[in-house]
């Protein structure tokens, strides 16, 4: 069975959706999942740097009260699913792009799953810049990447074109929202 998760790797509930599929997936033990990472940039308009991410949520959600209040849940549903959120150690909203090429590239190496772990636990438990080119290549590097092949592809605009064009593709198609899943 081929599955393609759709999902941002800011967005929390998409770290959700993953674990939830994950347990779906062990309750049937003769279910071999071929799982595809696509990209979708809930925030394509993100400079490459980032934004602050308090701003952003007081833009959002109207007040800090009412942010508090969903990241509140949010950590007690991550913790039902095994995941310790650390909201309280993001600072910025990050630019998904070159996180989104890494999973890109990792697919193509049959590793997207072990990378998009790797990504969601950076931005959301340790509260690292997902966006930020040097925290990507530790990650990396971490998974056993080769240092100067993945540097050179960070470094560079191969599949830049290829992530704003899924992010159509998705929307052609009527998706407009993560997590989303396509069996």
């Amino acid at each position: 069975m081929h599955i393609e998760m759709i999902f941002d790797i800011i967005c929390p509930w998409c770290y959700l959706g993953k674990r939830r599929l994950e347990e779906a997936i062990l309750v049937r033990p003769n279910l071999s999942p071929n799982i595809t990472w696509s990209s979708f940039q809930l925030n394509p308009n993100i400079p490459i740097d980032g934004i602050d991410r308090q701003d952003y949520l007081n833009t959002r959600f109207g007040d800090e009260i009412r942010a508090n209040q969903i990241y509140s849940s949010l950590e007690i549903l991550g913790n039902s699913l095994g995941i310790n959120f650390r909201f309280n150690r993001l600072k910025k909203i990050p630019n998904t792009l070159n996180a989104h090429r890494l999973i890109l590239y990792s697919n193509r190496l049959g590793l997207g799953s072990e990378t998009v772990e790797s990504l969601f636990n950076a931005y959301f438990v340790k509260g690292f810049d997902t966006g930020n080119r040097t925290v990507l290549l530790k990650i990396a590097e971490e998974l056993g990447f080769e240092s100067s092949a993945i540097r050179s592809y960070l470094y560079s605009d191969q599949d830049i074109e290829e992530i704003r064009e899924r992010n159509v593709r998705v929307q052609k198609i009527g998706i407009n929202g993560v997590p989303a899943f396509i069996f």
